[in-house]
């Protein structure tokens, strides 16, 4: 158990640090279902890499791991970004649980400061060890570097 969750850990710190040509990468915090440290890499005006490794609630009690690609509608909303993507879950409770995450939120860049506050909701399917369905959500805010 302990190995899976040292590989997961560093699989996580790579895709949360995301390659050179990203144009900025943010990092901070989401409150809700689950609780955590976010992160955010922007790979262009419209898509994004974003994960947080955080502490679920609702499943008992367990470390959250996840990671989505991100695509942002920047023209619907005059006051935020509204964004939709595809991600991958991974829970550690007694054993490994993954899922399939289907990301979408609203997302409001300071004007003045390189912070950004998204609120978001994520319908979700479990797949390993059982199938079912499940619904995340958060709010939280980024630093950008």
């Amino acid at each position: 158990m302990k190995k899976w969750i040292m590989i997961l850990l560093a699989v996580s710190v790579i895709v949360l640090t995301g390659p050179v040509t990203a144009i900025s990468q943010g990092l901070g915090v989401i409150l809700g279902e689950p609780t955590g440290l976010s992160a955010k890499m922007w790979l262009g005006t419209n898509t994004a890499v974003d994960g947080a490794a955080a502490w679920s609630f609702g499943d008992n009690g367990g470390i959250h791991l996840h990671a989505d690609y991100l695509f942002h509608k920047n023209d619907l909303l005059s006051f935020a970004s509204f964004y939709y993507g595809l991600g991958a879950k991974v829970v550690i409770i007694n054993d490994l649980h993954l899922g399939v995450r289907i990301p979408l939120g609203l997302v409001h860049q300071l004007e003045n400061a390189p912070i950004d506050i998204f609120l978001e909701i994520v319908p979700g399917l479990n797949l390993i060890p059982s199938t079912g369905f499940g619904v995340n959500g958060g709010l939280g805010a980024r630093y950008y570097f």
